[in-house]
């Protein structure tokens, strides 16, 4: 991932564990560029934006996305979106589907695992905040919470089938610029989604809860025939 983003810093003390169902509030990678001559990063955060004038760190459930149109209205986004964008790498998402059944008077949703067809890391689009913890001394290296929030668009059409949102995927040519925190106004860095070369197939409901993590939950589904 170091060469993969050209990162000259790590600040990862400790590898994340591999996970194949993360959830709000899970450890992720994110990298971004810091500093007073900004350099690119790799670090740990926590999915679900927790913006610095939090009173606390439960408002992070409610921002794990963030819409790309309102970025720069929204006052929990707005100055995370001006000046500390990043990059979210992940090997592929979950997207569910609403079939034309119905279980207890609720339709059922098929999940769907994306991920690119030619094996290379998903580049997501998001934003980053330091938020200090007021339970924590100023000088308790563990005061900082580090979080992110991974920023959606209207779907491609070969996703719009599935879902009509999918994560903003940044190209390469547009990561320094994406990440640069002396860019202010990054409006024309989002581009309308455009077919990325996913592959989407349907995989097993045990996805539907954070209690299972492991490799058969993307596997494909057999359907019958």
């Amino acid at each position: 991932m170091i060469d993969e983003f050209d990162v000259i810093e790590s600040r990862v003390e400790f590898p994340i564990a591999t996970s194949y169902n993360v959830a709000p509030t899970d450890e992720t990678y994110v990298v971004m560029s810091r500093g007073e001559e900004p350099v690119r990063t790799l670090a740990v955060a926590r999915w679900g934006l927790v913006p610095s004038w939090a009173k606390d760190r439960g408002i992070a459930s409610r921002l794990i996305n963030a819409r790309s149109e309102t970025l720069a209205e929204k006052p929990a986004f707005r100055r995370a979106y001006a000046s500390r964008r990043c990059l979210i790498p992940a090997d592929g998402y979950y997207e569910w589907y609403v079939t034309a059944e119905s279980k207890a008077g609720k339709p059922v949703k098929q999940p769907f695992y994306l991920t690119p067809r030619d094996g290379e890391t998903l580049p997501m689009a998001g934003l980053y905040e330091w938020w200090p913890d007021p339970a924590k001394a100023e000088d308790d290296p563990d005061r900082w919470l580090l979080s992110c929030t991974v920023i959606t668009t209207a779907a491609a059409d070969e996703i719009g089938m599935i879902h009509d949102r999918m994560p903003l995927v940044v190209q390469s040519d547009d990561w320094a610029a994406w990440l640069d925190p002396t860019v202010s106004d990054a409006a024309e860095l989002l581009h309308p989604a455009v077919e990325i070369g996913l592959t989407a197939y349907p995989v097993s409901t045990l996805v539907n809860s954070v209690r299972n993590n492991g490799p058969e939950l993307i596997q494909p589904l057999e359907v019958d025939a």
